[in-house]
């Protein structure tokens, strides 16, 4: 009895994978470029999100090497991303001189 994952082509994964590889070299061609940065969770969640279509596109060809750095990127992924929405909840301060105000 063939399970679900294994009716699915090597092909689909692979092009999982490349699609997780794309999203690597795009989302560092943003922070090269300065377009994205590291310190907005977009960052972070492009990461996640590529580390995730690379390890799913392993499973047609497993190499533990390699799939032990995607787990590594997502779990470094998910702290930015916790990281990052943390500090938008915590309420911001400004300090007077940077409302405009001098002191006289």
């Amino acid at each position: 009895m063939d399970s679900t994952l294994d009716a699915i082509r090597p092909e689909i994964y692979d092009a999982i994978g490349v699609a997780g590889f794309a999203l690597y070299v795009l989302n560092y061609g943003l922070l090269t470029v300065q377009r994205d940065w590291s310190a907005h969770v977009t960052y972070f969640v492009i990461n996640w999100l590529a580390a995730s279509l690379v390890l799913v596109g392993l499973m047609a060809s497993f190499n533990l090497a390699s799939a032990m750095i995607q787990i590594f990127w997502i779990v470094i992924s998910t702290v930015g991303i916790i990281i990052r929405l943390r500090r938008r909840r915590k309420p911001q301060f400004q300090s007077i001189r940077n409302r405009g105000f001098t002191p006289t």
